[in-house]
């Protein structure tokens, strides 16, 4: 599948101008549940309990300028960006867990956590 645009804007962003489009991205979204699995010793099976929260893992590679790589520390260490989620088309608050770039051609690779409780 050929890659997509990403759209990542800092948590102060208000208007459009704010969001920084990085083209030709790949992206994978991974949803898990929390479980609690409670067994007892005695007795046929075990409980499981869906607690009703989940999380999204964004993984997103690709490649981003100099320049582009700079506004995105800054969003890095002054708190929760937003992305745009494009396979369900809404706007995402989550943290950064994993940020890498390489200058040598320019190559990143962002994951990216959405907690909902």
């Amino acid at each position: 599948m050929a890659g997509m645009d990403f759209f990542i804007r800092p948590a102060t962003g208000t208007s459009s101008s704010d969001w920084v489009r990085i083209p030709n991205a790949d992206m994978k979204v991974r949803m898990t549940r929390r479980l609690t699995r409670t067994v007892i010793r005695g007795q046929e099976g075990d409980d499981l309990h869906d607690e009703g929260s989940e999380s999204t893992l964004y993984t997103v590679r690709g490649e981003l300028s100099l320049d582009e790589y700079k506004r995105i520390v800054a969003m890095f260490r002054t708190g929760q960006p937003y992305i745009h989620d494009p396979f369900e088309e809404r706007d995402v608050k989550v943290i950064f867990a994993v940020m890498e770039y390489d200058s040598s051609n320019e190559s990143f690779h962002f994951e990216l956590l959405e907690d909902v409780i």
